[in-house]
């Protein structure tokens, strides 16, 4: 007689995550201790993860979800892969920007940043898959950060959109030759920029 499949909710060992995400098994134990990734205690004190939890924790650090895990899930998830973050020290232009790009995209996960600092820990954090980065920062070169995010490996290599003041042709050829996506002049229209973005996710 065929064994009849199991009813019971699918959790993940600290170990099965590990393997999941491509890390060592230390790597999984110590984002749970960190309160990083949600977990709870067997009896026994081994960790276990559910599925749902799993999927958050990846879709925020920008870790492609496999399939298998989303169907293990007890409620339905929608994966965005659509992670933004924008970097522009003018806060009512940064918010403007992030308004218009959640009004026009209803499966963006928007972060903001309003210095280079800020900016460098949202990148380890959120992992965005696009950034849309003003050169013109306080206390950081614009074209050294952005050379960053374009060479780093720890940022994930995302699609840099330029988004600037500045008018002369020099910043835009070098922005050109460290491969940025789209290259936008203050001041800009809007409806192209979430034109850009929907370019660099379909890239």
């Amino acid at each position: 007689m065929g064994s009849k499949k199991s009813e019971s909710p699918v959790v993940y060992s600290a170990l099965e995550v590990a393997n999941i995400c491509g890390v060592v098994n230390q790597t999984a134990i110590n984002w749970i201790r960190s309160e990083y990734l949600k977990a709870f205690k067997t009896p026994g004190g081994q960790y276990r993860i559910y599925p749902e939890d799993l999927v958050e924790f990846m879709e925020k650090r920008g870790i492609k979800v496999p399939s298998e895990v989303i169907d293990n899930c007890e409620k339905k998830v929608v994966v965005s892969s659509h992670t933004i973050l924008i970097v522009d020290d003018d806060k009512a232009f940064n918010d403007v920007m992030a308004a218009y790009i959640k009004k026009h995209d209803e499966t963006a996960l928007v972060s903001q940043a309003f210095d280079g600092f800020e900016a460098g820990l949202l990148m380890v954090q959120k992992m965005p898959k696009c950034v849309i980065l003003d050169l013109d920062l306080p206390g950081i070169d614009g074209l050294k950060l952005c050379q960053k995010l374009r060479t780093t490996d720890a940022f994930g290599h995302p699609a840099v959109i330029v988004v600037t003041a500045a008018q002369d042709e020099e910043t835009e050829k070098k922005c050109a030759e460290l491969g940025v996506h789209e290259y936008f002049k203050k001041p800009l229209t809007l409806s192209d920029l979430v034109t850009a973005i929907g370019k660099c996710f379909k890239a």
